[in-house]
């Protein structure tokens, strides 16, 4: 409970802060955005990927009168949803619309936003966690609500913010450094490792009353160490020593709501075998990555194979991996239907032509689909192979490229 002074204090403070920074560039996110009516906007991604930001950015773009609250705001830290009638109070009549920030640290805050929704209010939300946002919409807000996610910046995004014109060397910054404006702006390592031990320790340890917060970390910190490559429950138990199986993928399931990682499955017509086979690990940020393990800098192939999968991602595509007698790394589909075929590789060369283009032609008859891409650092080619076409290209043309942003918004 808190006193209403107490919040009136605070609500006043951050009204102040909405001013945006003349710095900050206008995201992505709002070319493609559109309001729907008065459903409520629910805003999710990783802690600092910019939702805050974001969020002013709607408000400056879109609206006269708001109200804005942080609910991570340490003056109001024990605010319960008892406070939500005092928070009304304060806010008065009049209002646009209202957003707020992190809301899921308040328990039960869907029914003052439920509230908000029966007035015909508008609403904006954002959370830190994915799993907590969609337990309360989908009990309490069904069909009430729109689903956005934001993440850290794009490679454009990037070049906007660093003022930086589109080439492999500007690529090779963005592979390295990642998206995070706070980390961009300092570069200072410290940045993401602590932002990495406030997510797995605050947002996962204690919410879930985890005691071994030790091995949590450990799992963490392996996972980062390993974007790319497959792995099972039973392996990570061992490794590290675990009771069971099910606490393993109550772990990585809650990496995974905090998005801090994303698992991609095999490819198959079966749901229980896509269910059973192994998965591959990928991390939200390349930055992130770098700045937690020691095994990257000269592993440039993962890095990229790391930012071609959150590219796809972030286009709402659904992701496999394809494999029989050879591999082939991503296999995106769109609207139920295989759409491309992609390798990845640091530098496609002599040693390593035939393994890629093997298994990019396996999945192409798979499919039956008459091209691929191979992507590369910086290489630029076409090969026509028996009636099929692969296009080889730099991943950072492919990335900013328009056939790469196909969106099922």
């Amino acid at each position: 409970m808190i006193l209403k002074n107490d919040i009136e204090h605070a609500f006043q403070a951050q009204q102040v802060n909405l001013q945006l920074n003349a710095k900050l560039i206008e995201r992505e996110f709002l070319a493609r955005f559109k309001t729907t009516g008065k459903h409520i906007e629910v805003i999710s991604g990783i802690r600092r990927s910019g939702k805050s930001t974001l969020m002013k950015q709607i408000i400056q773009r879109k609206y006269k009168q708001t109200a804005y609250f942080n609910f991570e705001d340490a003056r109001v830290f024990g605010f319960e949803v008892n406070d939500f009638t005092k928070l009304d109070e304060v806010i008065g009549q009049g209002i646009d619309a209202y957003f707020f920030d992190e809301i899921q640290n308040v328990t039960s805050w869907e029914v003052f936003v439920r509230q908000l929704h029966d007035r015909n209010e508008k609403v904006y939300i954002t959370g830190s966690n994915a799993t907590l946002l969609s337990k309360e919409l989908g009990t309490k807000l069904t069909g009430r609500h729109i689903r956005h996610e934001l993440f850290p910046f794009s490679y454009q995004e990037f070049l906007n913010y660093k003022q930086l014109e589109k080439n492999a060397n500007a690529f090779g910054q963005f592979l390295l450094k990642g998206g995070f404006p706070e980390y961009l702006d300092t570069e200072n390592p410290e940045v993401l490792q602590n932002m990495l031990k406030d997510i797995v320790l605050r947002d996962i340890a204690i919410r879930y009353s985890i005691r071994n917060t030790a091995s949590l970390m450990d799992i963490t910190l392996y996972l980062l160490s390993n974007i790319g490559k497959e792995f099972s429950y039973n392996k990570i138990r061992k490794n590290f020593h675990i009771g069971s199986a099910n606490t393993v993928s109550d772990y990585l399931s809650w990496l995974a709501d905090a998005y801090l990682f994303f698992f991609l499955p095999k490819f198959s017509w079966s749901a229980r075998s896509i269910a059973t086979n192994p998965r591959k690990v990928y991390a939200i940020d390349n930055g992130l990555v770098n700045a937690n393990t020691l095994s990257f800098r000269e592993d440039r192939g993962r890095l990229l194979e790391n930012a071609v999968f959150m590219h796809l991602r972030q286009q709402k595509n659904s992701l496999f991996y394809f494999r029989e007698q050879h591999e082939c790394d991503f296999v995106v589909f769109e609207n139920k239907q295989c759409k491309w075929l992609i390798q990845v590789c640091e530098e496609l060369n002599k040693d390593n032509l035939h393994r890629e283009i093997e298994g990019l032609k396996e999945a192409m008859a798979f499919f039956k689909i008459t091209e691929g891409f191979i992507l590369t650092q910086n290489q630029n080619d076409t090969l026509l192979l028996d009636g099929l076409k692969i296009h080889i290209l730099p991943v950072y043309e492919f990335v900013t490229s328009s056939i790469s942003n196909v969106s099922n918004d």
